[in-house]
């Protein structure tokens, strides 16, 4: 049997179907497996020994789409769910399992506060879609796999020993769900260990602004100096991790990273919290509780609707730090 499993973008949606990609290949050893992603996200999933072929496109399915009918899948798993998924699922003409998005429950919430979603994790809701299969959840964490070329010297980079330092997710792709600087210069100073600043080019002037503040704190900027498998490997080595809900979160979650997760305007009600299923306390969730007009997206803003960014503005930093320093591990 042919399978192809369909998931476009994000960093941490691909990363959060590989428990799904792992269960299919050791559940139906026979199948031969293929995943289509778009270009920026290969790194995520081409080096997985459960993946038999990673099909790619950087703008439009036509890149791709002869490429896919030569392969005559026997099964489409759309775990994307969305109109191009729709469009390429026809024009495939295989059977197609479809990962339910329950969207309108996701508008009820954002839009009314009513929460009618399963108190259940994504990847719990991905494995459904497989069900009818016969493939069953394992229980065991997401998978990202580097290779040697991957991996991160820290101490030639920048004089930190595995285990020795933290790491603290700078950016990310909606502006609601970044820490201020403020706030991230405040949970800095708190936490008793040097700090590796992650994110892109475009973070630079944020952590330039955090290590001129903080003159006195051990802070290396590594924003936009690796790869998205460098910064991995960079977690990975690392006693733990800050971010809010971005893609180096769902990553450390692969590592059994410590992870503590700052939420501004999105809620972990919508089963994106990091999936640690036998480790649940190597995470934490802080978020400003009681806020009415949270979540006010499923995904994000490049700017708060109310103009006060209150879901991030009244978090509590001592609190972030004191709880980073209680939780992170010092071995590696």
């Amino acid at each position: 049997m042919k399978v192809l499993i369909v998931r476009f973008s994000s960093i941490g949606d691909v990363v959060l179907t590989t428990p799904v990609v792992r269960a299919l290949k050791e559940q139906l050893p026979e199948c031969e497996l293929h995943y289509l992603t778009r270009e920026p996200f290969k790194p995520l999933v081409e080096h997985n020994p459960n993946l038999d072929f990673v099909h790619t496109f950087q703008k439009s399915l036509h890149e791709v789409l002869p490429k896919l009918r030569e392969e005559r899948f026997d099964r489409i798993i759309d775990l994307h769910n969305n109109l191009r998924s729709h469009l390429l699922t026809f024009r495939l003409g295989a059977k197609v399992e479809r990962f339910k998005k329950l969207n309108v429950r996701k508008w009820a919430l954002v839009n009314f506060k009513w929460n009618t979603l399963p108190n259940v994790h994504v990847v719990d809701r991905y494995f459904g879609t497989v069900a009818s299969m016969g493939v069953m959840n394992d229980q065991r964490p997401c998978e990202l796999f580097l290779t040697e070329e991957d991996r991160i010297n820290t101490d030639d980079s920048f004089g930190l020993s595995p285990g020795t330092y933290y790491t603290l997710a700078v950016g990310a792709q909606f502006a609601t769900k970044r820490l201020p600087e403020k706030l991230l210069s405040e949970i800095i100073r708190g936490i008793d260990k040097p700090v590796v600043l992650l994110g892109s080019r475009d973070d630079q002037k944020t952590a330039q602004a955090i290590i001129t503040a903080l003159k006195d704190c051990k802070i290396v900027d590594a924003c936009g100096q690796f790869t998205i498998l460098g910064s991995a490997s960079i977690i990975e080595q690392s006693a733990g991790i800050v971010s809010g809900d971005t893609g180096l979160m769902h990553i450390a979650a692969c590592f059994g990273v410590p992870v503590i997760s700052v939420w501004g305007n999105t809620v972990p009600e919508l089963g994106m919290y990091p999936y640690m299923p036998n480790a649940k306390e190597l995470f934490s969730i802080h978020q400003v509780e009681n806020l009415s007009c949270r979540p006010c997206s499923k995904i994000g803003f490049q700017k708060c609707p109310k103009k006060h960014f209150n879901c991030m503005m009244l978090q509590d930093p001592e609190k972030i730090s004191a709880d980073a320093n209680l939780r992170f591990v010092t071995e590696k």
